[in-house]
């Protein structure tokens, strides 16, 4: 029926998947004379702006259509995932959303989350949350996927930034208080530790210092998740609460006012909340964690994932650096925790590729994770362009090396630049390997928003053209991240 109505309005080239027959009206995505792509709608055209060709409106793929549609077509729309294991696929290009979900049906057993993008990120790629759902509605539809799928409203600092997100229709929202976390606290004296401990926001934590004390230094099976620490044989002293509630005060103060303004703006709508202290300077111990869930239970916050700073380093675009056993020993306990004080999903942030580690995850989290990932896709729609237009690719290379140095002082990486080969002295056979270097992508990783500005339209333009090259590099890089998740 796809062909059929292409042929209709003339058009060669019709995605087979986005067809649909829907209470008496005919959708499917086709390109026109042009090469772009369209939207073929024959029935009830209301809503839609488009030209009439026959009985078909032939439509852009218009934030106004776009709207028409999800109205139309109830899986176009985000909607909570719930425990489900599940992968944030981000999409700085707005073009990945097949690749991403050919990799998912294939593996199976994954919640998907299409549109997640940071505010950062937003800013960089010169997208707005509205059209990052947009991007992700018509990689649904073309793809013809029909089963749930997430929206991630990421690191959102502010209550602004929060109504933006509600508007455009995200239904995970990840508030990231990290700002608000002390991380001196984390080697501060103890005179310094009672200092700062007396002078938190006690009354935007509903909370009074000596109340804090005895609620954890005299547990005693008072406290309702004391079998927790029992069981890991861990407990807390003055000065580790002191450390915990120092560093991590203010951002839960943070924390539970963004959870209650997102509770005020979502109205009767379903949404889901995942806390992430991640992007910080020390690691969350499981102590601190376990601090960090009890007092959002406490404070009535109701969330569905949580993103600790695990022990070692989460650098963007590369393996897990560290030693792996003491990460294993950790991570058991966090995932413990997860369970017990839950049960939530432990959310593991700048994950892509971290594949060393992938199992130990898959296994102590018993599908209780999140895998969140986004420069990956960016850097593996650069191995579809060396393939196909290895030019471009030199010139993206190129422009990496020259701004690596400026582009870094946002990210915690570690790569030398200097080890990143030039060019001019690869041969196009051999384009593609720099991606698989350490150095490599993490370079080319960090510089993308400058890649954009300089290269956004031709590389776009060429992606679009090579759309199933692209689709095959997504799909491959992301099976491997997914399998060890789905094994479980």
């Amino acid at each position: 029926m796809a062909e059929q109505l292409g042929k209709l309005v003339g058009f060669d080239k019709v995605y087979p998947r986005s067809y649909v027959a829907w209470e008496g009206t005919d959708y499917c995505l086709a390109r026109d004379e042009a090469g772009d792509k369209v939207l073929c709608v024959r029935g009830d055209t209301e809503g839609f702006e488009g030209e009439p060709r026959g009985d078909v409106l032939v439509c852009p793929r218009s934030a106004r259509n776009a709207n028409t549609l999800r109205t139309r077509l109830p899986w176009l729309q985000a909607t909570p995932l719930g425990l489900a294991t599940s992968a944030g696929c981000g999409d700085r290009l707005g073009l990945a959303t097949p690749g991403h979900l050919r990799a998912i049906r294939e593996v199976g057993a994954i919640a998907p989350i299409l549109a997640q993008q940071s505010m950062r990120e937003n800013a960089r790629t010169l997208r707005s949350p509205q059209d990052v759902m947009d991007d992700a509605l018509w990689g649904v539809l073309e793809e013809g996927w029909r089963e749930a799928w997430g929206a991630d409203a990421d690191h959102l600092k502010t209550t602004e930034d929060i109504d933006v997100c509600v508007l455009a229709g995200y239904t995970f929202f990840t508030v990231d208080p990290g700002d608000h976390v002390d991380n001196d606290a984390h080697t501060d004296p103890l005179e310094t530790l009672w200092r700062k401990y007396e002078a938190l926001p006690w009354t935007r934590l509903r909370d009074y210092p000596d109340g804090m004390r005895a609620r954890y230094l005299d547990m005693g099976g008072a406290h309702p998740h004391s079998p927790v620490l029992e069981q890991l044989d861990l407990h807390f002293d003055e000065l580790s609460l002191l450390r915990a509630a120092c560093k991590y005060g203010g951002a839960l103060a943070h924390a539970v006012e963004m959870y209650e303004h997102l509770a005020r703006a979502t109205g009767s709508a379903l949404f889901e909340l995942e806390i992430s202290v991640d992007e910080t300077e020390t690691p969350t111990s499981p102590l601190e964690h376990f601090f960090i869930a009890s007092e959002l239970s406490r404070l009535g916050v109701e969330w569905v994932s949580l993103a600790p700073r695990y022990v070692g380093r989460f650098e963007k675009g590369v393996d897990y650096i560290g030693d792996l056993e003491v990460f294993e020993t950790e991570f058991t306990k966090h995932a413990f925790i997860a369970r017990m004080m839950g049960p939530y999903k432990l959310s593991i942030h700048s994950g892509s590729d971290k594949f060393s580690i992938y199992p130990t995850m898959a296994e102590h989290t018993e599908g209780l994770a999140h895998l969140k990932t986004a420069g990956t896709s960016y850097l593996e729609a650069l191995r579809a362009i060396a393939g196909v237009d290895p030019g471009l690719f030199r010139e993206i290379l190129a422009l990496a090396r020259e701004r690596y140095e400026t582009d870094r002082v946002t990210y915690h990486v570690s790569a030398d630049v200097d080890e990143v080969p030039v060019p001019e002295t690869l041969s196009d056979a051999e384009l593609a390997g720099v991606l698989d270097t350490f150095d490599g992508r993490e370079v080319l990783h960090v510089t993308f928003g400058s890649a954009l500005d300089r290269f956004g339209k031709r590389l776009k333009a060429v992606l679009d053209e090579y759309e199933e090259a692209h689709y095959a590099a997504l799909k491959a890089h992301f099976v491997r991240h997914l399998l060890p998740f789905a094994a479980q």
